[in-house]
């Protein structure tokens, strides 16, 4: 069995990541999972949250928001809405983001979509974590 397995990230503007990884960790609907070579195949639906996976010794980590995983035992695709480096993050826009979801589920107001503002929320808050992490 191989050390590695190849990781692929897309969203649907571009492939962010095509390497080889020795692990990773991925943000699903249920709960984090973590990946290794010649993991037992699965899909899984992907929540907002953070992918990290390793490429030797180095561990990189994006912020992602919803998508599919499909692991098999020598690759895993991920297909996200959204994938970001810590270095194409907006913190100042990720902040305001952050501020203005807060503000809505504080406000009192009942016409607010709470979901869709608690989604906003943790999205913003997750890039913040993640550009934090440079």
């Amino acid at each position: 069995m191989s050390d590695t397995f190849q990781l692929e990230i897309v969203t649907p503007e571009k492939k962010v990541v095509d390497t080889a990884a020795t692990e990773v960790q991925i943000p699903g609907e249920n709960g984090y999972l973590g990946i290794l070579p010649g993991h037992a195949p699965l899909i899984t639906e992907l929540a907002v949250g953070e992918i990290t996976f390793h490429t030797g010794a180095e561990a990189q980590r994006l912020a992602v928001a919803w998508g599919f995983a499909e692991v098999l035992p020598d690759k895993v695709t991920i297909l996200a809405e959204t994938a970001e480096r810590p270095s194409e993050i907006d913190a100042d826009r990720a902040r305001k983001a952050k501020e203005r979801a807060e503000q809505r589920l504080t406000s009192g107001d009942t016409n607010v979509d709470v979901e869709r503002s608690l989604n906003a929320l943790h999205k913003a808050e997750t890039r913040l974590e993640v550009a934090e992490k440079r």
